[in-house]
């Protein structure tokens, strides 16, 4: 054997992250496009779009990307303009006068938990209504000033674009997101390098980068395990959105629960309610329940301080849209639990059973979330009496209006979805402060002073667009 006395030949392999860069008097461009705040804010959507109005049309008004393709002559021109440099220091102070406004600690914090979250196109993790709703929930958090943080995926792939074939049928086009090019960081740890999350799978772990999305005042987490720790069979599993079979699936939802726990407790954050919304998180309350019992509770103990702390939203209306598991495929993973709970495999399946003893029942998600949550509701009042007679049999001694399910309406975030037309029309006739005070009705009755004809112009304004 030959003794080696150099690498010289050898190489020596180091990943590097090149990024442009900007004069030091655009630098605050990059920040404000770092926070999903220009979403919801048109002056800084518009100041973007006036940057360079053809490539921001190119990059599908993703403002990281296009701040990376400035070229370097437009760069100068940008700080020749007197008057575009003016807009930049103006929504600069406005994000900063947003954003400087302390958490109001009068109210509970949140730790929200979902698969999927629609915040803007050019942040491809949510496919419909639940990442709309999700979205919108996180930003009005951070317009109410709430002291909330949210969990959720970073997908290599997404959600699929459609296309059409020649004979009409649909194609489903799975598109590699840049993640360096999208509006998110990388989080790290004390030391400079990416925070890793361990997440334990029965006999082995899996190891998930860790990605940032600012909100507003809202942090968004999001998971990957898309890196070379991983095996083949777990690198997928934040491929696609509610892709693969029925144990990647599983796999998702382990990562979602116990691993979005194990990222919270890494970062040192507490919260006091828990929110689930739909059954893919409920894990994070088995991972919950461990920790209390590591701390020296009994089971009884930890689940009652767990559902005091923990709400679950459902959004699906049938039993078929909610997600059942069979036991041999949620033993391979979730065999290990009963021992650390201190109750045997019979009595840990069944907190997501709806008949504990029917050894033949699927372990469901959306049981164990009911079982594991004070809280449940459904997303409108007519959503909520289904979702009563839906989870009636759980509980078997009361009638399902004698239940805990309720309801809330699901809303929109206003500013996202109103039209500019709208908010100019506002701006005129209502209160100052109406975006900040939205719940006060007395501020809406301030439309009354406008006239029809104007509100009529703007109705067929829109429609113009529309058409």
């Amino acid at each position: 054997m030959k003794i080696k006395a150099d690498y010289a030949n050898a190489p020596q392999w180091k990943v590097l992250t090149v990024k442009a860069t900007l004069p030091e008097e655009l630098k605050c461009l990059d920040e404000i496009a770092h926070n999903m705040w220009w979403v919801w804010n048109h002056e800084a959507r518009d100041l973007f779009r006036d940057l360079d109005p053809e490539l921001y049309h190119d990059v599908k008004h993703n403002p990281v990307m296009l701040l990376e393709r400035l070229t370097y002559s437009r760069k100068e021109e940008i700080m020749k303009n007197k008057s575009l440099m003016k807009r930049i220091k103006d929504v600069y102070a406005l994000f900063r006068a947003y954003m400087d406004v302390k958490p109001d600690s009068s109210r509970p914090s949140v730790a929200y938990f979902c698969m999927e979250y629609g915040i803007h196109s050019a942040l491809k993790i949510y496919s419909g209504g639940l990442g709309m709703l999700a979205g919108d929930y996180v930003k009005e958090a951070s317009d109410s000033n709430v002291d909330m943080c949210a969990v959720g995926f970073l997908y290599r792939f997404g959600y699929f674009t459609q296309s059409l074939s020649m004979d009409g049928q649909q194609i489903a086009n799975y598109e590699s997101q840049n993640f360096g090019s999208l509006p998110i960081e990388r989080e790290f740890d004390s030391e400079g390098n990416p925070l890793v999350i361990d997440v334990p799978y029965n006999n082995y772990h899996v190891h998930a980068y860790v990605w940032r999305v600012n909100v507003g005042r809202v942090k968004l987490y999001l998971l990957d395990t898309d890196n070379e720790m991983n095996s083949e069979f777990d690198k997928p599993i934040t491929h696609a959105l509610y892709g693969g079979d029925w144990e990647n699936r599983l796999k998702q939802e382990i990562l979602l629960g116990i691993g979005g726990m194990l990222l919270l407790k890494k970062l040192g954050i507490k919260k006091d309610i828990y929110h689930c919304n739909e059954g893919h998180a409920a894990l994070c309350n088995l991972q919950r329940l461990c920790d209390y019992i590591e701390e020296g509770l009994t089971f009884n103990q930890a689940m009652e301080l767990v559902r005091a702390s923990s709400l679950y939203t459902v959004h699906t209306p049938v039993p078929a849209g909610h997600d059942y598991f069979d036991e041999g495929l949620f033993g391979k993973y979730m065999g290990g639990y009963p021992q650390k709970l201190g109750i045997s495999w019979d009595e840990f399946i069944g907190m997501g059973r709806t008949n504990p003893d029917d050894h033949g029942e699927k372990f469901c998600m959306s049981t164990f979330a009911c079982n594991t949550c004070q809280e449940v509701n459904g997303v409108s009042k007519l959503h909520g009496w289904v979702s009563q007679k839906m989870f009636s049999n759980i509980w078997a001694g009361y009638y399902p209006e004698e239940n805990h399910v309720g309801y809330v309406t699901n809303g929109v975030h206003f500013p996202t979805w109103c039209a500019a037309e709208w908010r100019s029309i506002y701006a005129k006739y209502l209160a100052p402060n109406h975006l900040k005070d939205q719940s006060n009705e007395d501020i809406w009755h301030g439309i009354y002073n406008c006239p029809d004809e104007e509100i009529w112009a703007v109705r067929k304004a829109l429609k113009n667009k529309l058409f």
